[in-house]
Parts: structure tokens; C-alpha cells; sequence
């Protein structure tokens, strides 16, 4: 059986971790700078427990979109929140503190996409706001 070419990433051959300032949550890495030589893009995909998910943060100068694939979740961006269920679609834009909590009571997937790459640099998040109560 022949290797598949580079480009193609299958979801069982990407180790699983769980991503710092996250609860309850798995994500693989699908495309990115390591594995395809992504520049400009980040490709995860998620699986987040019942009523864990992304503690408050921001990137700095990365734009993020979370594609929901099955349940429930409940997103916030700066002040504002909103309900989502499977297929709906967030952004959270660059700089902007935003929470994601899952509300299924099955785990929920999704795909999250970053632009640029984020790669779990430390560097490259804010979770301390100054002057700034973080949303709950």
C-alpha cells in the first residue's frame, strides 16, 4: 500500500492534544505549517465535552472561525453572545476576547480555522485583559 501524497490528512493519523486555556477538549491539527506547509491557514478539528470549552482569550492578529459539525454551543465575542447549533458558523475576529462553551449534552465537533496558522504559540494569545473585565 502506497504512503498518500502530503496534502491529503486523514483525521486518525493526527495525534489528538488538548489545547492550553480549554476545558474538556481534543483537538487534532489537519492542516497547518508542520504537516502540509500551510502559510496562511490552520485547520483543527475539535471534539468538546458537555460544558467545557475555550476559556476567555484573543489572538492578536489572528482571525478564527468555528464551524459547528454536531450539538450544541454557546459562543461570545466582546460583550455579545449568541446560540449555536450544528452547521452554524462563528468568527471571532483578531484581538476581540471570545468564549466558546459547549451546551449539547453530547460532546460537540467542530472546525476551527485560523489565518494566520496559531499553532498553539503562547505568544500568540492574550488571557489576561487589563482595564478590561474578560467576558464570563
Amino acid at each position: 500500500m502506497t504512503q498518500p501524497p502530503r496534502w491529503l490528512i486523514r483525521q486518525q493519523d493526527v495525534p489528538g492534544y488538548h489545547p492550553a486555556n480549554h476545558t474538556g477538549t481534543l483537538n487534532r491539527r489537519l492542516i497547518g505549517p508542520a504537516n502540509v506547509g500551510a502559510k496562511n491557514v490552520e485547520v483543527l478539528l475539535g471534539v468538546i465535552e458537555k460544558g467545557q470549552g475555550a476559556l476567555p482569550h484573543a489572538h492578536p492578529g489572528i482571525e478564527q472561525v468555528c464551524y459547528l459539525l454536531e450539538g450544541t454551543a454557546r459562543a461570545q465575542v466582546g460583550d455579545e453572545v449568541a446560540d449555536m447549533v450544528a452547521g452554524d458558523c462563528c468568527y471571532f475576529p483578531p484581538d476581540i476576547p471570545h468564549v466558546f462553551t459547549v451546551t449539547s449534552d453530547t460532546p460537540a465537533r467542530l472546525l476551527v480555522i485560523y489565518s494566520p496558522p496559531y499553532e498553539e504559540s503562547p505568544e500568540r494569545v492574550i488571557r489576561e485583559f487589563p482595564g478590561r473585565a474578560p467576558p464570563p
